[in-house]
């Protein structure tokens, strides 16, 4: 063999080998983001993205985002206020299923804001939130949809209901302080 063909086959070679680096690593990211943000937030930024590159891309800037935050555990008092508050809202959702969904939403809002989290619109407060709460944001997002219907007059209690459950996850991740509460739709 000449000089060019070793050349030449060593460049392949190179380029098989760089091609094949390049498709693990992206696989390693796909799989580490998949499990940072989980499978339904993931598949959520894919769809939204328009391609795994785009929606990848915007996942590592929502992480480097929330990385900038002043984030913080809730002192006792804190944590203490809101479990309290938290079984209020739970226990006026007997009389006022409503107005009790409204208030779990504003509780989440002040609860998120405590621990640092920005509290601007509701989509970018999901988006922060998924980073380090993945397991939680689809029902926080359930959650608001149906508060959402509420407010048009569109949600049945069962839906109402529902909401609650969802808020109370997102509460308990977020309080972390892990209860166990009994809702009971009224008759």
């Amino acid at each position: 063999m000449s000089t060019a063909e070793i050349v030449v086959i060593a460049f392949v070679v190179v380029v098989v080998i760089g091609g094949i680096a390049v498709l693990l690593l992206q696989k390693r990211r796909t799989r580490n983001l998949r499990s940072q943000f989980g499978g339904t937030e993931y598949e959520r930024a894919v769809s939204e993205g328009g391609s795994r590159r785009n929606a990848e891309a915007k996942l590592d800037q929502r992480a480097e985002r929330v990385q900038s935050f002043h984030l913080k555990a809730l002192s006792s008092s804190d944590r203490l206020r809101y479990v309290d508050s938290w079984a209020k809202v739970q226990a006026h959702f007997l009389d006022g299923p409503a107005s009790a969904v409204t208030e779990a939403d504003n509780l989440v809002g002040d609860l998120m804001a405590t621990r640092g989290y920005p509290v601007s619109d509701f989509e970018q407060r999901a988006a922060d939130i998924s980073v380090d709460h993945p397991n939680v944001t689809e029902n926080y997002r359930a959650a608001h949809a149906i508060a959402s219907r509420q407010i048009r007059g569109e949600a049945s209690t069962e839906d109402l209901r529902k909401a609650m459950i969802h808020y109370r996850t997102l509460f308990e991740d977020l309080a972390g302080e892990p209860k166990q509460f009994d809702l009971k739709v009224a008759s």
